[in-house]
């Protein structure tokens, strides 16, 4: 199950200071609040809000929270759930008997006119024709360059609740339909932006908001075409004036650890294919030659797979995108994708460079902060980890590292970069909550000295 995250833009409910969320008809507590201090996870717990679930609609369901609810009350909203759900599943296996009824009616009337005279069959084969002509170009006008006739990036997003996407539950088309409408908009609200992604971005509109959310694209409309041309191009100047240097002598040791590091990446469907690997090599590369006083450091590979694999989204139909061929898409797209990834991962590396400077005090300092904050919020792990020597080093670095990248699925790690970018302090800040919540989740574990390592 999820566990409850504290998230520093949502401080815990307490009804004394929402006390107008809640009706005039509901008692107030018979028990003076208690205030004490956090000791353990489980009061920590049940003073938090859920960062993974927050939305518009936060203050009504507070206020829901605080009443007492009789049993008529649940039972009536529980057959109403019930009910709408039952409605939804004979509306769509209603929608699939027309489509098929739909289809049989099409193959025979195609099967009528093959057995007609000659003419009419050639003025169906040049209908289909003309039709899979005009299909295909407007497959290819979507996976070129936004025009300018419509808002750069969101013109892609207007045909979200097609065939061949899974149908929307009314709380995911609306919440869809709000980043449509913020986004579309002359000038995109960022701060807005932000509130609406710390619940999650809808994979429909995830790229453009990554690029928005990282400083990569403006909040102007009309400057994001502009700004993406000169930025791929400036991208492909820089391949063209480093990247044959990275046969020199002096650059060899960095060309041959990018080399051994990529094929260490997740998943590994994704990082064998040899176009994959010639991406990120090149992007790794630029990086590195463009950032002397850090240079290439391991870990620094695998935050290139959240943006690239997002950026690809733009282009494809699949749901699994690590088992897609991307040498298959056309190779216009596959620039873009390589720019885009490269801008906003050095957008990200630029708030946490000092992870990778020489003795990456970054990181210290965080495993430092997380000792700490694990020592409040469950002090019996804390003193656990300190009895047998533990050190939060030795295992918390690489969560530093690379952000997670090697301890969760990619789909949770693109959903956890969803709120990072949506906090103002960075990455940095929501992650050591994270890692906390890692550890008080392993607590079983942890105090049996069941396989830690």
């Amino acid at each position: 199950s999820i566990q409850h995250v504290y998230g520093a833009q949502h401080p815990p409910f307490d009804p004394l200071l929402h006390g107008t969320l809640i009706k005039s008809g509901s008692k107030p507590p018979t028990t003076p609040v208690k205030l004490k201090k956090v000791s353990t996870f489980q009061e920590f717990e049940s003073n938090t809000s859920d960062a993974w679930d927050l939305g518009d609609d936060d203050d009504e369901l507070l206020a829901i929270a605080a009443e007492n609810l009789n049993t008529e009350v649940v039972m009536e909203t529980a057959h109403k759930v019930i009910e709408n759900h039952s409605k939804l599943q004979e509306q769509h296996k209603f929608q699939e008997h027309l489509q098929e009824e739909k289809q049989e009616e099409e193959s025979a009337q195609l099967t009528s006119v093959a057995c007609g005279d000659n003419r009419l069959v050639k003025s169906v084969s040049e209908g289909h024709t003309s039709r899979n002509a005009s299909e295909n170009s407007s497959m290819q006008r979507s996976q070129s360059l936004p025009q300018t006739s419509t808002p750069p990036l969101v013109s892609g997003m207007a045909d979200y609740n097609t065939s061949a996407t899974p149908a929307l539950t009314e709380r995911e088309a609306s919440r869809l339909d709000k980043f449509k409408q913020l986004l579309a908009g002359p000038n995109t609200d960022l701060d807005e932006l932000r509130k609406l992604s710390w619940s999650g971005i809808p994979k429909w509109v995830r790229p453009i908001a990554w690029k928005l959310l990282s400083g990569y694209l403006p909040a102007n409309v009309d400057r994001r075409e502009s700004t993406l041309q000169r930025k791929r191009k400036e991208y492909f100047a820089f391949v063209e004036q480093y990247y044959d240097s990275r046969n020199d002598e002096n650059h060899q040791d960095t060309y041959r650890q990018i080399h051994i590091d990529i094929p260490r990446m997740s998943p590994e469907v994704l990082r064998l294919q040899p176009k994959v690997t010639e991406i990120f090599e090149r992007i790794l590369f630029i990086w590195a030659i463009r950032h002397p006083a850090s240079g290439y450091v391991q870990g620094i590979n695998d935050l290139v797979t959240p943006f690239f694999v997002v950026f690809v989204c733009e282009y494809i139909e699949e749901e699994e995108v690590e088992n897609f061929d991307v040498s298959s898409l056309p190779e216009e797209a596959l620039q873009n994708i390589e720019a885009d990834s490269y801008w906003c991962m050095s957008k990200l590396l630029d708030g946490i460079q000092d992870n990778y400077t020489f003795a990456q005090p970054g990181i210290q300092k965080k495993v430092k902060m997380l000792e700490e904050l694990v020592s409040r919020i469950d002090e019996q792990v804390h003193r656990h980890l300190d009895q047998h020597e533990v050190k939060y080093l030795q295992f918390a670095f690489r969560w530093m590292n690379n952000l997670l990248m090697r301890e969760v699925p990619l789909r949770c790690t693109i959903r956890l970069w969803d709120t990072y970018q949506s906090e103002p302090e960075g990455f940095s800040h929501f992650h050591l909550y994270v890692c906390a919540a890692f550890l008080v989740r392993w607590r079983k574990e942890i105090l049996e000295e069941k396989d830690f390592q």
